[in-house]
Order: structure tokens, then C-alpha cells, then sequence
């Protein structure tokens, strides 16, 4: 860490610039993804403008240890929305696994009685 992060300017050092390596975007970067909470507070509005173009959170350290994680509101619907769908499809993969199913002529028939569709039998 350089000491010019604390310098009463360092929020106008623009610092090094983020470029996106070869082996993809999901890669923690150490030396881009951490940063101390003394810098996060000197670059806040910094930090923040550039949430939406990052590719991963980062990572805040108080004391050396991980305190906190920033990340865009984007990335963050992102990651609920695919931890929700994770959790759905691990509850149908053990309702299936338990014997929890039902033919699709049955769930035709709740699906018209619930909604008030008519329910078209398929032809066998």
C-alpha cells in the first residue's frame, strides 16, 4: 500500500487504472480487490462511481482482516437472484429425489382448478 493513499490529495490520484485480465472476470485480483478502509474512505466517491463497471466486489479491510464488501446494486440482484434460483432447483431436485411429484395430467388439473383455466387432456 502506498502511502500517497493517505496523503490529504489522494482522492484526486486516480491511481492504477482497472483492466480485465485474460482469465476472466470471477478471478479475485489481491491487488485490485482489496483495499483498506482508510483508502475507501479518502476515495469514496470514487470507489462508487466506479462500482458499475467493475467486474467482482471489493473487499474492505480494517485492522488487515475483511470487514466489509462493496459491490454495484446490479451485481448484487445478480448474485440473490442466482442464489434464489440455486436454492429452487435444489428443493425440486429433492422433492423429486423424495418421490414429491406429480404427473402432468394432475398438475394440469390444479393448475385449472386454482386459476380457473379449462385443462386440455393430452392424447396418448
Amino acid at each position: 500500500m502506498s502511502k500517497k493513499a493517505f496523503t490529504p490529495r489522494a482522492a484526486e490520484n486516480p491511481g492504477p487504472s482497472y483492466t480485465p485480465r485474460p482469465h476472466g472476470p470471477s478471478t479475485f485480483q489481491v491487488a485490485e480487490d482489496i483495499i483498506p478502509i482508510a483508502e475507501l474512505k479518502a476515495k469514496l466517491s470514487e470507489v462508487v462511481r466506479g462500482l458499475d463497471t467493475r467486474p467482482r466486489p471489493i473487499v474492505v479491510t480494517l485492522n488487515g482482516k475483511p470487514a466489509a464488501v462493496v459491490m454495484s446494486p446490479r451485481e448484487y440482484d445478480r448474485l440473490s437472484y442466482e442464489a434464489r434460483f440455486l436454492k429452487s432447483v435444489a428443493r425440486g431436485l429433492a422433492d423429486s429425489a423424495a418421490g414429491r411429484v406429480i404427473s402432468s395430467d394432475e398438475l394440469r388439473d390444479r393448475v385449472a382448478a386454482r386459476y380457473g383455466v379449462a385443462a386440455k387432456r393430452s392424447k396418448k
